[in-house]
C-alpha cells in the first residue's frame, strides 16, 4: 500500500465519521481488503487507491463544486463524453460500457416541498461510474439515496466487502424506491376520486384529474428509459458485474416494471374517469335542458294567448264576459298540458 495510506487506523479502532455526502467537503469512503475503513480521503490518497485496484472506494462528487468535478479527469480520466453527461443535470437515463468502467445514469424523484402544487415533482440525476475497485457518484443536488446509503455503510461496513457493484446497487435501490411514496399517494387519490366524481360531483375533481394525469405522464417519461437500462444491466454479461450481483439488479428491474405497470393502470383509470366525468356533465346538462323544455312547453300557450288577447282591438272575444279571465287561464293551462302530453306520447320529452 502506498505511504499515503499508512495512517489507516489499527484493527479494532472505531470508524471516525467525517462530514456526510452533500456537506462542504469532498466525501469519500475506502474499505481496504483487510477491513480498515477510511472516510474523506485527500485527492492524493484517492489517486493511490484508484491505482492500486484493491479494496472498495466510493467517491461522491457534487457538480456544484468545480474543485470536485476536476477529479473526474485528473484522477479517474473518464471519457470526455461521459464527464459531459455526468455534469449535465438534463442528461437522459442510460447505461454505457467503456473499456474499464460502466456509466449508469438514474433519475430519482420526490415531491417538491417549496411549491403550492401538491403534485409537483423535483428530479435529480445520479451518475454512477463503476470500476474494478471503485464507484463514483456524481449529482448536482443533495440526494437522499446517496446520503442514506452512506449512513447505512457506516452502520454496516461489511456492505463494502461485496465490492463496488453491490454498493452501487444499494444506492440505486434507494433511488428507485423513492417512486413508491408517490405511487402510494396516487393510490390515495384514486381511492377518493370515484366518490368525488360520481357521488359528490365535485367540480374541482376535473382539475385534480388533469394534474395527476400530468404527474403520471411525467413519471412514465422518467421511468421508461430506466426500465431499458436495467434490462441491459441485468442481462448483458460484464466483467464488472458477476451473475450473483446481477441478481440484485434484477430485483430493481422488477421494481421498475411494477411501478411502470401501476402508472399504466393509473393512466387508463384517469382517462376513463375523465370520460365518465364529461359524460356525467353532459347528462346533467341534458336533464337541465329537459326541465327547461317542460317549462317552456307549459308557458307557450300563456305567451300566445296572452299576446292575442292583449292586442289593442275592439270586440275581442270574452272581453266583456264576467268570467273571461278564468276561462282564458284554464284554457292556457289545458293547452300546455295537452302539448306536454303530446310530446311525451311522441317520446320527445
Amino acid at each position: 500500500m502506498s505511504t499515503a495510506l499508512n495512517h489507516v487506523p489499527p484493527p479494532g479502532a472505531p470508524i471516525v465519521a467525517g462530514p456526510a455526502p452533500g456537506e462542504q467537503q469532498l466525501w469519500s469512503c475506502y474499505h481496504d481488503p483487510s477491513g480498515f475503513v477510511r472516510e474523506n480521503l485527500a485527492p492524493e490518497e484517492i489517486a493511490c487507491v484508484f491505482a492500486s485496484g484493491e479494496g472498495t472506494l466510493w467517491v461522491d462528487i457534487d457538480t456544484r463544486r468545480p474543485e470536485e468535478t476536476k477529479l473526474l479527469k485528473t484522477i479517474f480520466n473518464f471519457h470526455p463524453l461521459a464527464r459531459e453527461d455526468a455534469l449535465n443535470p438534463q442528461s437522459r437515463v442510460k447505461l454505457e460500457e467503456f473499456a474499464t468502467y460502466l456509466v449508469l445514469i438514474v433519475r430519482t424523484v420526490a415531491f417538491a416541498e417549496e411549491t403550492e402544487d401538491p403534485y409537483d415533482l423535483e428530479t435529480v440525476n445520479i451518475t454512477f461510474f463503476l470500476g474494478k475497485n471503485y464507484v463514483v457518484t456524481v449529482h448536482g443536488a443533495d440526494t437522499a439515496p446517496v446520503r442514506s446509503t452512506a449512513e447505512l455503510l457506516r452502520r454496516k461496513p461489511e456492505l463494502a466487502k461485496y465490492g463496488p457493484a453491490r454498493l452501487m446497487h444499494a444506492i440505486v435501490d434507494v433511488a428507485i424506491d423513492a417512486y413508491f411514496p408517490i405511487i402510494d399517494k396516487l393510490d390515495e387519490f384514486m381511492d377518493g376520486l370515484e366518490e368525488r366524481v360520481f357521488a359528490d360531483f365535485d367540480q374541482g375533481a376535473l382539475r385534480d384529474v388533469f394534474a395527476v394525469k400530468r404527474l403520471v405522464l411525467t413519471l412514465r417519461r422518467h421511468l421508461a428509459p430506466q426500465r431499458d437500462a436495467f434490462n441491459i444491466l441485468t442481462n448483458r454479461p460484464s466483467s464488472l458485474l458477476t451473475p450473483e450481483t446481477q441478481v440484485y439488479f434484477r430485483d430493481i428491474h422488477d421494481h421498475v416494471l411494477r411501478i411502470h405497470e401501476s402508472l399504466e393502470t393509473y393512466r387508463d383509470l384517469l382517462s376513463s374517469t375523465m370520460d365518465s366525468y364529461l359524460t356525467q356533465v353532459s347528462n346533467r346538462l341534458g336533464l337541465t335542458t329537459k326541465g327547461l323544455s317542460v317549462v317552456a312547453t307549459i308557458s307557450l300557450p300563456f305567451v300566445v294567448v296572452s299576446g292575442m288577447w292583449g292586442m289593442n282591438f275592439q270586440n275581442i272575444p270574452l272581453s266583456s264576459h264576467p268570467h273571461g279571465f278564468t276561462i282564458l287561464v284554464v284554457s292556457q293551462l289545458a293547452l300546455g298540458l295537452i302539448l306536454l302530453a303530446a310530446l311525451r306520447w311522441r317520446k320527445i320529452l
